[in-house]
């Protein structure tokens, strides 16, 4: 396997506050918004960016996560015994909110739907948005983000792998792919051995 850094500790900290930047500007500010981070590093994503806002605007926007684990629909969860819940906490409620989701990786777009069921289960906010950190592609679903740190088509047998400080000790993007094996060369076969 190969690794390669598509992004360092500074490139996410302009894509975050480039993002928070572009919330503010689409929302005429920060009054009404309510920020949810899906677990686990859209929640630290999430956090970022409430600061951000913070500090551009001067007002506090409550920051919500949540885990979509049981909404999923691909049963990943219910598969796996071993997967370890994470708590769901949206204090501020969200009904007549403008919710900004915010995920690390925009994929196939099932985690940003399972998000969204689990959202309407805690009230029916005015609009929901979505701020992803990398979208690399390949949806199954009809779902794009309306705030992106960083595009990046990738293959399908390419990953892409979100450190961030707080749950790997550094911030980076990797993409990550296999080493191709070369098959050997075989020797030439003449017009003769074919033939035989």
């Amino acid at each position: 396997m190969q690794e390669r850094q598509i992004m360092n500790h500074e490139d996410v900290r302009r894509a975050l506050a480039r993002v928070a930047h572009e919330i503010l500007e689409r929302n005429r500010g920060a009054e009404g918004l309510v920020i949810v981070g899906i677990h686990t590093r859209g929640v630290h994503l999430a956090r970022r960016i409430a600061a951000n806002l913070a500090e551009f605007e001067g007002i506090e926007v409550p920051v919500a996560t949540l885990d979509v684990s049981l909404y999923r629909d691909d049963n990943r969860v219910r598969s796996q015994s071993h997967t370890k819940l994470q708590p769901t906490d949206i204090p501020m409620g969200i009904q007549g909110k403008r919710v900004v989701l915010v995920d690390d990786v925009l994929y196939t777009g099932r985690t940003i739907r399972a998000a969204m069921d689990a959202l309407v289960d805690f009230g029916r906010p005015q609009q929901i948005q979505l701020a992803i950190l990398l979208d690399r592609g390949h949806r199954e679903l009809p779902i794009r983000a309306d705030y992106v740190g960083q595009n990046l088509p990738t293959a399908f047998n390419e990953r892409v792998k979100v450190r961030l400080i707080e749950t790997d000790g550094a911030d980076e993007v990797a993409l990550i792919f296999e080493d191709l094996e070369v098959p050997e060369e075989s020797p030439e076969i003449s017009k003769d051995e074919q033939e035989a």
